[in-house]
């Protein structure tokens, strides 16, 4: 794996293979990379999966079976900045595939507890709008959103809702 910049390590009891191969097929630019397995030397079981190297979405993670200690929650999530409806309503169905929770105003939870906020390009345009009545109405529209709907932002934006 590259030692530029940094890698994002993510914590699982048990997943970590399961959930690096998840995280690729949902992805493009992604790819799995190195396994690593437990040894008489560490903790795991040996022969089991200690951690895995894999890039999604042209970033480079490693997800690491550390046990039952730690767990995902919200204080942690990854933003997706996505260009149309279409690939929003891509990650929005695919990350929350296989148990994972829809929340409000793009967020959601995938099978693993890992938090994502499916979000839109167009509507950061539009919040940093300088004229603050359109940027407002497009956040209260948001927020009354699971999924987000651009056109509907759009319309929120224009005054037209």
């Amino acid at each position: 794996m590259d030692t530029d910049g940094f890698t994002t390590c993510l914590w699982f009891d048990g997943q970590a293979e399961e959930a690096a191969q998840f995280y690729v097929s949902v992805f493009g630019n992604s790819k799995l990379g190195e396994v690593v397995r437990n040894t008489d030397a560490t903790p795991g079981e040996a022969g089991s999966v200690l951690t895995v190297e894999f890039t999604a979405n042209g970033q480079r993670f490693v997800a690491l079976n550390g046990g039952p200690e730690f767990t995902f929650n919200e204080a942690i999530s990854f933003q997706l900045d996505c260009d149309d409806q279409a690939e929003i309503d891509h990650y929005w169905e695919k990350l929350a595939e296989g148990g994972g929770e829809h929340g409000p105003c793009g967020w959601l939870k995938d099978r693993y507890g890992v938090s994502w906020q499916v979000n839109s390009k167009r509507l950061t345009q539009m919040i940093g709008d300088p004229d603050r009545e359109k940027a407002d109405r497009a956040l209260k529209a948001m927020m009354t959103m699971g999924k987000l709907d651009v056109a509907e932002l759009e319309k929120a934006y224009a005054g037209e809702a």
